[in-house]
């Protein structure tokens, strides 16, 4: 049985800021008592399960929300006009084991649940050392036709269309009237 350590951040020069850490079952109380704290205070609607380990992510810059309520006003009327669902705002995408929490999307209408197995378009909104890049396959998989992947810091808005189970650039969605050039110019950049 190998054995285990806690990391300390003397191990790491005195900063444990960008090291990932994994604990292996059964979590140390420390580590359990966090989980549960989090969930208290509603710190974890962030957190997602990704091939059943837990990734704690914190809550986003405010640029983030600027940029999602942007989102939220431009992509409403456009959704409802293609007989889609909007939701500018989290949710769960997969299963209780496995899943991941996108910054919004664009539903069919279907079943109301907590885990939602698939959508028409997922909306990223990216943040600083964020995995958004890194989950394009779990979003293939899981069979999400487009991903609009907004960047506030660099500027950039990345518009992907499912096409033979891989992620391509698109110019303008098969699901609503609009692409990613049009969409960058009508941010309002933070």
């Amino acid at each position: 049985m190998a054995q285990q350590r806690l990391v300390g951040a003397d191990d790491y020069g005195g900063s444990l800021k960008r090291v990932p850490t994994l604990v292996l079952d059964p979590p140390p109380i420390e580590v359990a008592n966090l989980i549960e704290r989090r969930r208290e205070l509603g710190q974890d609607l962030l957190d997602e399960v990704w091939e059943g380990v837990l990734h704690m992510n914190p809550a986003p810059h405010s640029r983030h929300a600027n940029v999602q309520q942007q989102l939220a006003v431009l992509l409403d009327p456009l959704a409802r006009m293609a007989g889609l669902l909007p939701r500018v705002g989290i949710f769960n995408l997969g299963g209780s084991d496995d899943y991941r929490v996108p910054d919004g999307g664009v539903l069919r209408p279907g079943p109301d649940a907590v885990y939602l197995p698939t959508a028409a378009l997922v909306i990223e909104i990216v943040s600083p050392n964020d995995k958004t890049w890194e989950k394009l396959p779990f979003y293939a998989t899981h069979g999400v036709e487009e991903l609009l992947i907004v960047d506030p810091q660099e500027r950039t808005v990345s518009w992907l269309g499912l096409e033979a189970g891989k992620y391509e650039p698109i110019q303008v969605s098969d699901l609503i009237a609009l692409g990613p050039a049009d969409l960058r110019q009508r941010i309002d950049w933070p």
